[in-house]
């Protein structure tokens, strides 16, 4: 599509578990997709915290790909299979980012892929990237 970049490949990232980009960029917004705490390698660590932390190494990475950080995030969206990790979470995520913040959404879900216990989404803004 015309003005729209699809990322790929994104160093230090699990590839795309279906048929979704990693990333999708319009003008000076990424559009990041949601990122478990699937390893490069493809395995999963157990515990909440230790999946909190690689969804955030994931994240990260596809930023880096798109050519921001986790600094440039706008918007974070959580789904968690247990709402009980709220705390956990917060605890995780102030290790990854400062304030401001970015807008946040922690929603509880039935499911995720692969058994994952947490998922994190978001949109990341690049005010140097052209506009579409």
């Amino acid at each position: 599509m015309a003005g729209i970049d699809h990322l790929n490949g994104a160093p230090g990232a699990p590839a795309a578990l279906g048929p979704y980009s990693q990333a999708a960029a319009a003008g000076p917004f990424v559009f990041l997709a949601g990122q478990i705490g699937v390893r490069p390698d493809g395995g999963m660590d157990d515990g909440f915290e230790a999946q909190a932390q690689q969804c955030f190494a994931n994240l990260a990475a596809v930023c880096k790909h798109a050519g921001g950080g986790l600094d440039g995030l706008l918007k974070l969206n959580v789904y968690v299979t247990d709402v009980a990790n709220f705390a956990a979470f917060n605890a995780v995520a102030e290790q990854h980012l400062s304030a401001p913040y970015p807008a946040r959404a922690l929603v509880g879900v039935a499911a995720l892929p692969k058994g994952a216990l947490v998922e994190l989404e978001g949109v990341l803004h690049l005010p140097g990237r052209p506009a579409a």
